[in-house]
């Protein structure tokens, strides 16, 4: 018969989380410490543990020491099954996170497969044990993602046109912003871009460049008291400014297309998306990777000269993902984009009717609210599972519905 295994997952406590939301999720007290991320996978940086669940019992009735990473490298094809386990190894080739921001994150862009490799290497030869801060590449995968918002999700995604950047630029002053323009003025290209982001960062090296984002915060900090015809660009500075003193990453948010997802709606972000998430809670789910490498707006390390190699530069609009509703009144959503490793569906379930959720490989099931139940054809009996709590549904279960009344995500490989 097969199991299913309730999970046990790491909260990480970064600056920028919230001290409340991620303890609402998952019914615990808030202790003051910002909570900013819940992993839910087999990452080997913070791997969920696992409780086998005998068949018809609840998840969480017998508790055992091993981890979601251990399960799948001991058998890849009942965990993952063949398809998958051929294409990405003994791995789980998706994370799945819950993320609640309270303050912006990081400048940042995840590498590209070639570079993810080649950075991750090199930083082996030179000795960087696992974990080390000096490291920028944590492991040798490229990290595209997807976020799913929750409540209402801002964020930085991509860079605007070169026009709409000097427009927004018209009326400023300093010299840092004479550099940003004058880069864009000589070349409307992605090499413009380049060239205007990359003097932009450098300014954090430069003797007199807190002077010169000082005086380009003040700029934008008046023309917002003067009624800006750019308020949310502008108001997006101050508040990055204050949030982060002296860093030019809250000048450079001005070159960033600026987001606001409403809960339900999404967004993809493929590996060399420059980005950064401003506030709010939602549902992340990515290749298996904690590759990322910082620009700014940040107390971690930043290595803006990997970013840079790294990034794409060509201005497009943010990226959104395929959005297909099934169910008997459109409750169930699957979210795709163009990456092999993962897709998401979320459902609200309500008494009237048992819903499918993706039926083979790895899947990992989150119940964001209310009190579901998951039926698998491997299981005589229905797993409960309640609000916060979550479970990993080997692909030898077989096909899986969910009924009860909540609201559930879903990540597994298209």
């Amino acid at each position: 018969m097969a199991e299913l295994y309730a999970l046990e997952n790491t909260v990480q406590h970064y600056d920028w989380g919230s001290t409340t939301r991620l303890h609402e999720l998952l019914g615990t007290l808030p202790d003051g410490v910002p909570a900013a991320e819940l992993w839910l996978g087999a990452h080997p940086s913070a791997p969920s543990r696992v409780a086998r669940t005998s068949n018809g019992a609840p998840p969480g009735t017998t508790t055992t020491s091993t981890t979601l990473l251990e399960l799948v490298r001991r058998d890849p094809h009942a965990m993952l099954g063949r398809r998958v386990a051929d294409e990405y190894g003994p791995r789980l080739p998706y994370l799945l996170k819950v993320l609640a921001a309270d303050r912006a994150l990081s400048l940042q862009v995840h590498p590209r497969p070639h570079a993810a490799r080649a950075g991750f290497n090199r930083e082996n030869r030179l000795g960087l044990p696992p974990g080390d801060p000096r490291r920028s590449f944590h492991d040798d995968q490229h990290k595209p993602e997807m976020v799913v918002a929750l409540t209402e999700f801002d964020g930085l995604a991509g860079f605007r046109t070169p026009r709409t950047v000097l427009d927004l630029l018209d009326g400023l002053d300093g010299a840092l912003v004479g550099v940003v323009r004058d880069a864009l003025r000589a070349d409307r290209s992605a090499r413009g871009v380049r060239e205007a982001f990359t003097r932009l960062v450098a300014a954090r090296h430069d003797p007199a460049g807190h002077a010169a984002i000082e005086a380009a915060v003040a700029s934008v900090r008046s023309r917002l008291e003067a009624g800006s015809p750019s308020a949310r660009a502008d108001a997006t500075v101050v508040r990055l400014a204050r949030e982060h003193p002296g860093d030019p990453g809250a000048i450079a948010s001005l070159m960033l297309n600026r987001v606001t997802l409403d809960p339900g709606q999404a967004l993809f972000l493929p590996a060399g998306e420059v980005h950064a998430y401003l506030s709010g809670l939602g549902v992340e789910v990515m290749a298996s990777s904690d590759n990322v490498l910082r620009a700014g707006l940040t107390t971690k390390r930043v290595d803006e000269d990997a970013l840079i190699e790294c990034a794409s530069f060509a201005p497009r609009p943010p990226g959104v993902p395929d959005v297909r509703t099934s169910g008997g009144r459109g409750q169930v959503s699957t979210y795709r984009v163009p990456v092999g490793e993962f897709a998401l569906t979320t459902a609200d379930v309500d008494p009237s009717e048992d819903l499918d959720l993706p039926a083979s490989g790895p899947r990992t099931v989150l119940c964001l609210g209310g009190d579901v139940a998951l039926s698998a054809t491997g299981r005589d009996e229905p797993a409960p599972l309640a609000r916060g709590a979550s479970v990993f549904v080997p692909h030898d279960a077989g096909a899986l519905r969910v009924s009860g009344a909540g609201h559930v995500v879903c990540a597994w490989v298209p």
